[in-house]
């Protein structure tokens, strides 16, 4: 393989996650502080994953029957960068509601296209995907260290220098529109155009015909809902701890430094381990993690718990976007990127948007400006949720590791 055509694509990943994680982790605290409700807040965060469900398979389909992949991704990227631009002066929910709606629409095919066009130049794929895709966690590390070091230049509550408001808005939207702008210099990748019927996603709901498969679709969605626990209310949590809106980014990239060793040993796991007790690792290291936050105390096992997020994320998410490649026909192979990102990224972390807000209110007390979440009751929900999801999971799904294993020598050329 070229090897500046891998940097290109480990670039793509580095600026791709840079976007998601400018505001992704630290915007309900800037919510919060507008005086955001809990529901209000995932609302906020449900936005995305709603793009998750629609955008995908309209990308999906345009990416492989129509257009160059690398230019319909540029074109989200340029518009998507615009909008968040416009999205960082709205400090209100009324005003921010639509604007991340379209934001969502732009961003979310993305997310599944730049998996597919990495799958695409990549030989040997299942083996080396976790080497470019490791990108995105460095970015997503980047932008939270940059994030930080900017607050201490110039406080949260002023913005900044210039602009106002949220400051992760405005670092996203510079980002994204200089990814739409790198993205014409991706590896050319034009519609495959093969396939009896024009509607490829339709394909990929019919891989729900395999009960394993099917089995693994369920625990996806399920677990993906819990992850919104973390992301919706690990920034606001840490503020009880002591920690400073200003370090909250770096800190909590503690949990993707940890996605990096992960990501790195992602191949000899899957070789040794297989996908299911893989994945099951993964899945286990869900309710550890809730259980530290459910106990509160004291700070530094809260932080240290921060790290499990590398196997959590790597360990089901990756694999099972590694798995979904494995099992669809080359054919159908972007829309069935799109068929899982609409499981996890879209449907499961919609409704775990809804239901972490409405979990969020409903163990709060006292009237505004003199709120009590109890944060002990939030955190023990996810954690017997992901409990029951694992010991399902191990029980019920079963792994066609030898199809697996032939794939992966396929794909040596």
């Amino acid at each position: 393989m070229n090897s500046s055509v891998r940097w290109r694509l480990s670039v793509m990943m580095f600026l791709q996650y840079m976007i998601w994680g400018s505001w992704y982790p630290v915007l309900s605290t800037y919510m919060e502080g507008n005086g955001f409700s809990g529901v209000q807040i995932g609302m906020i965060y449900s936005l995305l994953p709603v793009g998750c469900m629609i955008a995908p398979f309209a990308g999906g389909q345009l990416a492989d029957r129509y257009v160059s992949t690398e230019k319909l991704i540029a074109v989200l990227h340029l518009v998507g960068g615009v909008i968040l631009c416009v999205t960082a002066s709205a400090s209100s929910y009324a005003n921010m509601l639509p604007l991340m709606f379209l934001w969502s629409f732009a961003y979310a095919p993305t997310l599944a296209l730049t998996n597919s066009i990495t799958f695409h130049h990549l030989p040997d794929a299942e083996n080396k995907f976790g080497l470019v895709r490791v990108f995105g966690t460095l970015g997503w590390i980047a932008v939270g260290l940059l994030l930080t070091g900017l607050r201490i230049m110039w406080p949260e509550k002023d913005g900044l220098p210039g602009l106002g408001g949220a400051d992760s808005l405005w670092l996203g939207g510079f980002i994204s529109l200089a990814l739409g702008c790198f993205c014409f210099a991706l590896p050319h990748t034009p519609p495959a155009r093969t396939g009896s019927s024009p509607w490829a996603f339709l394909a990929a709901f019919k891989m729900l015909r395999d009960p394993s498969f099917a089995i693994f679709i369920a625990i996806a969605f399920v677990v993906a809902t819990e992850l919104m626990f973390y992301y919706v209310l690990t920034g606001p949590f840490l503020l009880t701890t002591g920690i400073s809106s200003t370090n909250i980014p770096a800190v909590m990239t503690i949990a993707q430094i940890t996605e990096i060793g992960t990501m790195l040993a992602l191949p000899w796991l899957l070789r040794h381990w297989g996908i299911r007790r893989t994945m099951a690792l993964g899945i286990l290291a869900w309710p550890i993690r809730y259980a530290v936050f459910a106990y509160g105390e004291p700070t530094w096992l809260i932080v240290a718990a921060l790290t499990l997020h590398g196997l959590c994320y790597v360990c089901f998410f990756v694999v099972s976007f590694i798995y979904v490649n494995s099992v669809a026909s080359p054919d159908i192979r972007a829309s069935a990127q799109a068929f899982i990102t609409f499981v996890t990224l879209g449907a499961g972390m919609y409704f775990g948007s809804l239901f972490a807000g409405f979990i969020r209110d409903y163990f709060t007390t006292g009237g505004a400006g003199l709120q009590v979440v109890d944060y002990t009751k939030i955190f023990i929900v996810p954690c017997v949720l992901t409990i029951l999801c694992a010991l399902i999971f191990l029980l019920s799904f079963k792994e066609k590791r030898a199809a697996l294993q032939a794939h992966y020598q396929g794909q040596t050329s």
